[in-house]
């Protein structure tokens, strides 16, 4: 039976609930957050972002600073995507002693702004010397490079064509758009570029977009025996990546607002459920022992809710080592102040009902008509005040991150709002990197307001008739 009365209640609630159109609202935003945390290692194209943030070798292959892909849905000239390449052609011969392994990579080539740069990566053993070269739509053959690799046991390998390639793209610019200088200059800050235009006069000061498809040609010479260069690929960033954009570490944007979410609900749900139940339990417990008890927790109330929280949450921030937990738990040793007159003012109200006099006149305990008699008729009081508390809770936490002094072993949206800020997003225009999550922040802290007005509109008239 008292299953079937709490079920008749929750019922009840939810017919309630879904009239109040801003509660349905938070409901559909709660329910996006909490499947994004759920779904995170499938919506974010870098699994590892929350562990990984501050780890640089983690998103070398990005561009840096580059905006969002949907940006080129409303310009004219089109950016290129990032893109990694795999092997698609391979054959291998002997020329005496030396094992030519001859790879090829096919780029079509479609954007009207090129990649930033084409990275040669290979899993190398022994001494090899990587060759690369490029064959254009028109026919012309370009020898971007020739690189030895230093004795090395099965380790990582990493090429740019963008350093160095440097001198074999000015000669074949020279070919067309004459001698060095500043022109010379001018192609040294954008030599892929080249590559990627057509060949003519002033390709070097106006480009022009060569589309079609580059076959990029990787010659591994082997000199050894023992000699092997394995999981070859080819990565070329792109001016636009990923649905956010990047910052100036090359991190993807999205993977740490994504990331972010279930931070920002572990501290504002944390914070939100310890301070209100300290708070109600010392409320209740003041109004019903009363007298001296009561004026003395009012004179600490007091205390506490005068003194301003955020310059001592700096202060201590700055004295001890930034941490998620110590956060959370100075923000619950003075967020608690928030309920206590009023739940102090309905504890009053309680406490003269008869049938607490009944329990008293019973021999019951105080602890077990507060707890057991009078905090429970104040739930629906504690609920409603947790969801309104979440928001501040959140906006503190990225407020002490935002000025550098937040835990930098996770991912908040506050970090990443620090992290633009010291690198100069708003300055260079970078909007997709303050953007984001200041606008995640704002909807975390809408959709607990929405909820907690809903619950109290619902709630407190309820509470009231009792």
């Amino acid at each position: 039976m008292r299953w079937t009365d709490m079920i008749a209640d929750i019922m009840d609630f939810w017919h309630e609930f879904r009239q109040v159109k801003s509660g349905i609202v938070s409901v559909v935003l709660l329910c996006g957050f909490v499947a994004a945390i759920v779904l995170e290692p499938y919506l974010i194209p870098f699994p590892e972002a929350g562990s990984r943030w501050r780890d640089i070798t983690y998103w070398e292959e990005n561009p840096r600073s580059a905006p969002p892909v949907w940006i080129n849905w409303f310009s004219s000239k089109k950016r290129a995507k990032s893109q990694t390449l795999h092997e698609q052609t391979r054959s291998e011969k002997q020329a005496g002693k030396v094992r030519i392994l001859k790879v090829g990579f096919s780029y079509i080539y479609s954007a009207d702004i090129p990649p930033l740069d084409m990275l040669f990566h290979g899993q190398v053993t022994g001494s090899p010397v990587v060759v690369l070269t490029v064959e254009r739509p028109d026919g012309e053959k370009i020898r971007l490079l020739k690189k030895s690799v230093s004795n090395t046991d099965r380790q990582n390998i990493r090429i740019s064509v963008a350093k160095d390639a440097i001198p074999a793209i000015s000669r074949f610019a020279s070919k067309y758009a004459g001698s060095y200088g500043q022109q010379t200059q001018d192609m040294l800050r954008r030599p892929i570029t080249i590559i990627f235009s057509q060949a003519q006069s002033g390709m070097r000061q106006t480009p022009s977009p060569l589309h079609g498809t580059y076959m990029i040609t990787a010659e591994i010479l082997l000199p050894r025996e023992d000699d092997r260069i394995e999981n070859l690929s080819l990565a070329l960033p792109g001016s636009v990546s990923g649905w956010l954009g990047t910052d100036n570490s090359k991190r993807d944007i999205g993977s740490g607002v994504i990331a972010g979410i279930k931070w920002a609900l572990l501290i504002g749900l944390l914070t939100a459920v310890v301070a209100v139940s300290i708070g109600v339990i010392y409320g209740v417990m003041s109004a019903y022992w009363g007298g001296w008890r009561d004026s003395l927790m009012q004179r600490v109330f007091e205390i506490f809710v005068s003194i301003p929280l955020l310059p001592l949450l700096i202060v201590m921030s700055a004295i001890f080592k930034p941490s998620i937990w110590t956060l959370v738990g100075m923000m619950s040793a003075f967020f608690w102040v928030g309920p206590v007159k009023t739940v102090r003012s309905m504890g009053l109200q309680i406490k003269e009902e008869t049938y607490i006099e009944a329990s008293k006149a019973f021999g019951a305990s105080s602890l077990r008509i507060i707890f057991k008699h009078m905090i429970p008729l104040l739930i629906p009081y504690a609920f409603a005040s947790m969801a309104l508390y979440v928001p501040g809770a959140i906006v503190y936490e990225s407020t002490i991150s935002l000025l550098g002094l937040g835990d930098s072993t996770i991912v908040t949206w506050g970090q990443i709002l620090h992290d633009a800020l010291s690198g100069g997003a708003v300055l260079n225009g970078q909007w997709w990197w303050v953007i984001p999550p200041g606008l995640a922040i704002a909807l975390m802290g809408m959709t607990f307001a929405f909820l907690g007005f809903a619950m109290d509109t619902i709630l407190h008239p309820k509470l009231r008739t009792r």
